[in-house]
């Protein structure tokens, strides 16, 4: 097979395999190819897995040339963020700490892909434990934007990102816990979905309970994600908010059929920040014009919203410090400078501070609950700007059409941030282009355990405003 099937959805791809159009093995070697092709310029990955991957597509041919029954992504390739264990193949945590870390188990959520038919084929890059939005380590250096290298692809999970916007693998997994798959699923111009908290079943966090990061899938299809979903949700007794929640039919949700009669949308352009982008204010309400057109209901929201950040780093920080403080002696500045610094500052919050962002927390989950008496979705851009450049110092201002403004999290990812705190479903969209040709993305977000009717708005929005036909010019691969 040559690249002729790199960007075909998932959905579209599998119903190939089960006919006997394309071939697990080709699909694969394809895959690979490109892989490897785009290493030295984009470094997406962390470890390729060729020979397994593989050996594990001429089992997948095998079985589909005796007739067996397929599961629905049977012979797919797809990737998996090097924070989300393995079994047999390295899961670093992008850090040289865990360099050589060789889980024997995978997660669930890769055990159940697996389960679905498809094919691992390599872990993805992350900044190290995945603690910033810019998707560099010093284990294996920087992940590029594949619409322009000189740009960062967001983070945490960049590398499944760029990977899936790159063409090398219809489907990843990513993982979210303050914006990290939405962050760069909007760089990237591809879905990024955050479920509500506990329908994807999170093993690796040591804090279940008050736990805010997901294990989430990444895609270029608002189906490919209905399929990630229908593959990965369901409860395990690792992660105590996955027991008793109901799956709901991602599928059929995911269909593009009917309207939004009756939907009424919040749009909250700000989130606790004061700068917008232009261009980026401009194209969200394009896209909510076209929801408008299936019978939506917009309404622009204005009112004050505190930022989110002093909580989300208070909670966040005390945990990076709690759990990784201690490999600093032994590692020193091979451990990157931005998590170093971040761990002091966790070091430094009280038992009292802690204790009080986790009642924020409450707080702030009620606030965001009550939109919903009101509305069945709110909208706000996914970035306050388009993907900065690969180099910005993380604890530098960024600037926003000629203006300096205030750090990463408050200026670029305001947006993000609130709803893993609150724990609901929220899916970023393509929804436009900057001048500068690169992805400008709008969320959605749902009440909890809203993600049927989010997913299926999201659906309504991509047929109104197709993105997946265009692609970015990596080099080394032809487009």
């Amino acid at each position: 097979m040559s690249d002729e099937h790199a960007f075909t959805p998932a959905t579209e791809l599998a119903a190939l395999v089960a006919c006997r159009a394309v071939s697990p093995v080709e699909i694969v070697e394809a895959t690979l190819r490109r892989i490897e092709a785009t290493q030295p310029t984009l470094n997406a990955f962390i470890t390729i897995c060729a020979d397994a991957a593989r050996m594990a597509a001429r089992q997948a041919e095998a079985a589909v040339m005796r007739g067996d029954a397929l599961g629905p992504l049977h012979g797919l390739p797809f990737t998996v963020k090097d924070l989300v264990n393995t079994a047999g193949v390295r899961t670093t945590f992008g850090s040289v700490v865990f360099a050589d870390n060789v889980p024997a188990a995978d997660s669930p959520s890769v055990a159940r892909v697996k389960a679905a038919g498809a094919i691992l084929v390599g872990k993805t890059a992350t900044p190290e434990i995945g603690h910033k939005c810019f998707t560099e380590a010093p284990l294996f250096g920087r992940t590029a934007n594949p619409w322009d290298g000189s740009r960062t692809p967001g983070g945490s999970s960049g590398g499944a990102a760029a990977a899936v916007a790159a063409g090398l693998g219809p489907i990843g997994i990513g993982t979210d816990g303050g914006g990290s798959s939405r962050i760069p699923a909007a760089c990237c111009g591809v879905v990024g979905f955050k479920q509500t908290l506990g329908l994807v079943p999170h093993d690796l966090t040591p804090d279940g309970f008050g736990n805010q990061s997901h294990i989430t899938p990444m895609t270029r299809t608002v189906a490919d994600t209905a399929w990630m979903l229908h593959a990965m949700c369901g409860p395990h007794p690792c992660d105590p908010h996955s027991l008793g929640l109901p799956v709901p039919d991602f599928v059929a949700a995911a269909r593009p059929e009917g309207d939004l009669a009756g939907v009424r949308i919040a749009w909250r352009p700000y989130l606790g920040n004061a700068v917008l982008a232009r261009e980026v204010g401009e194209a969200c309400e394009a896209g909510l014009a076209a929801l408008g057109e299936r019978g939506a209901i917009v309404e622009l929201i204005e009112d004050e919203f505190a930022s989110t950040e002093p909580v989300w780093l208070i909670l966040t920080q005390s945990f990076w410090n709690a759990r990784f403080r201690r490999y600093v002696a032994e590692y020193g500045d091979r451990i990157s400078e931005t998590l170093r610094r971040q761990m002091d500052t966790g070091a430094a919050h009280s038992a009292v501070a802690l204790q009080q962002a986790m009642f924020e927390r409450t707080r702030i989950f009620r606030e965001v609950q009550s939109w919903f008496e009101h509305y069945d979705i709110v909208a706000t851009p996914t970035l306050a700007r388009t993907a900065l450049p690969i180099d910005h110092d993380f604890f530098a201002p960024i600037e926003i059409d000629g203006l300096s403004t205030d750090t990463v999290r408050n200026a670029w990812y305001p947006y993000t941030l609130p709803f893993n705190l609150s724990t609901n479903p929220a899916v970023t969209l393509p929804c436009g282009w900057g001048a500068d040709g690169l992805p400008i993305g709008l969320q959605l977000v749902g009440p909890h355990l809203g993600d049927a009717a989010l997913l299926h708005a999201a659906a309504l929005f991509e047929e109104a405003r197709p993105w997946a036909q265009r692609r970015p010019d990596v080099p080394g691969l032809s487009p």
